[in-house]
């Protein structure tokens, strides 16, 4: 897979003119455009699914399709694998080839296809697209990382969470799109496992699936999700790099451990739920752990030259069963410290102690090294305490751990990278925090040393489920919250330079209009070697 040459692209294919021309592509690839006869006699679009990208490195990247939908004849577990080609090009157009290949697209795996390509040029932007028989994918767009020594002058990574279904339209991927991000960060919550309330007043959209049970359930829940236009042309612009969070299994569960307790339904469940992940995500093969669980690695580090190092976490897969759970009970929901032992137990663990080691040890190296310029904590929700007027304490985020949270944090204050940034989602809510060296201020009330800065996104599309009034006390008793929304719906955008981190906060107007307009909530600042964010 050799490289070609560098060459100038058409004027009409400079990046912003291609991302609107790929939003229209990938509307359009939600439609039958093809009818094919090689190598078979299907009359339908393979790739109605769409395509994707992820985990950017200096000279590839990976691909991602699953061919959608089979015909009758063909959707039998034991239906015979396909060879798709792929093709990476200088240009839109596929004249300056500069690598390609077949890949089988086994039925064991949906007909999904991950391709690991090398070879790239660091640090420069890619087209590439599918082809089975007749049938073309639409052409999408990716990048490479830029090489290890080099210090970009710019990345701009929007982080975005929590999209179900019903609950909006995918406008903000429409948004994300025109922002021409070089990278997106899915924080988890891709699909939701429910099935449509008996009562739909009030919902944006309905669907007929079933509560999601087994591995022909969570494919139906993939394929629809991946169905929206928007959400396809959102892959269809840059890189993805995605972690899951629990509704891609089933809400609040942990580990070994589902509403239920640990049982052989919800293991059935979860095994099923994992796989369905990885089928229709664009991760690396080496993703996939090969014994009867079919455990992901998802926790990981993606470099982005000098410039930034992204460490991925998994919050779900390794961490203890949240504190004083009801057995039975459908939602972690909160308590009370003081009728909760539990909670303080220094031993339970958020990430799992191997991801917590890893995490730590990752951190102290970019402190050491002084480099990159900024270390990124992406992870599923909020860090910070949040501390409520009535003093309970949630016990599925962070709050319901909190020695590890403390444990991460004098690691990071006992050896500080140069810039520490965390990103979260779940909550439903924009949260914008100074991280502080203690999880309380001092008697005489003075604020404790601000270590890091987090940003924690809304959702995409889901309800929030609670009021401002409710977000505002909050914020009046959490003197490191600067910003608490919950009526809005939207995603982060932050442009990452050697000097400044800039975090902007995109929501949407109409969040049940599929053509809502959007506007920017609020904009914060990150100097360089000065913690913590400042309203600009």
């Amino acid at each position: 897979m050799s490289d070609a040459p560098h060459s100038h692209e058409d004027p009409m294919h400079s990046r912003r003119t291609w991302l609107t021309r790929a939003a229209q592509l990938s509307v359009a690839a939600s439609l039958p455009r093809w009818a094919w006869s090689k190598p078979t006699a299907l009359q339908h679009d393979p790739f109605s699914l769409g395509v994707a990208s992820g985990d950017p490195e200096p000279d590839g990247f990976v691909l991602w399709t699953r061919l959608f939908p089979l015909s009758a004849a063909d959707s039998h577990p034991t239906a015979r694998a396909l060879t798709v080609r792929w093709e990476v090009a200088h240009d839109a157009y596929f004249r300056q080839i500069v690598a390609k290949g077949d890949a089988l697209a086994d039925p064991a795996f949906a007909h999904s296809i991950h391709v690991e390509v090398q070879g790239l040029q660091p640090d420069r932007w890619y087209f590439y697209r599918f082809l089975l028989g007749d049938a073309v994918s639409a052409e999408a767009r990716t990048r490479t990382a830029p090489a290890p020594n080099e210090m970009p002058q710019r990345l701009r990574a929007i982080y975005a969470s929590c999209q179900r279904w019903e609950h909006g339209f995918y406008s903000a991927w429409r948004h994300a799109c025109n922002d021409a991000p070089d990278l997106v960060l899915f924080l988890g919550d891709y699909i939701y496992e429910y099935a449509t309330p008996a009562e739909t007043q009030g919902l944006a959209r309905t669907h007929t699936l079933p509560h999601a049970r087994t591995l022909s359930d969570f494919r139906n829940r993939y394929a629809l999700h991946k169905s929206d236009p928007d959400l396809q042309a959102a892959h269809a612009v840059a890189p993805w790099i995605v972690t899951w969070d629990d509704h891609e299994v089933q809400n609040d569960y942990t580990g070994n451990f589902g509403r239920d307790g640990m049982s052989a339904d919800y293991l059935l469940t979860r095994t099923a739920a994992w796989q369905a992940f990885y089928e229709h995500m664009p991760l690396r093969v080496s993703a996939l752990k090969a014994d009867v669980f079919h455990h992901l690695q998802l926790y990981r580090r993606i470099p982005w030259g000098q410039l930034a190092r992204l460490h991925i976490l998994d919050g779900r897969q390794y961490r203890d069963r949240q504190a004083c759970r009801a057995p039975g009970s459908s939602s972690a929901g909160a308590v009370q410290p003081g009728q909760c032992a539990e909670l303080s137990d220094p031993s339970r663990s958020y990430l799992g102690m191997e991801q917590e080691q890893w995490l730590q040890q990752g951190l102290a190296a970019d402190a050491r090294h002084g480099a990159p310029r900024w270390s990124v904590v992406a992870q599923q929700t909020l860090f910070s305490p949040r501390r409520y007027p009535s003093g309970v304490q949630s016990t599925d985020s962070w709050d319901g751990y909190p020695a590890a949270r403390d444990r991460l944090v004098r690691a990071i204050a006992k050896a500080p990278p140069r810039n520490t940034v965390f990103l979260g989602g779940d909550i439903h809510q924009n949260y914008v925090c100074n991280v502080e060296a203690a999880n309380a201020r001092s008697n005489d009330g003075r604020a404790s040393r601000i270590i890091a800065s987090e940003f924690c996104g809304t959702s995409i599309s889901s309800r929030s489920g609670t009021t401002q009034a409710k977000v505002d006390a909050i914020q009046r008793h959490n003197p490191h919250v600067l910003l608490a929304r919950c009526e809005e719906r939207g995603y982060g955008v932050c442009d990452i330079t050697p000097r400044h981190w800039t975090t902007s906060l995109r929501a949407i107007d109409h969040p049940m209009d599929p053509h809502s307009s959007a506007h920017e909530l609020a904009r914060f600042v990150v100097e360089d070697q000065r913690p913590g964010p400042v309203r600009s």
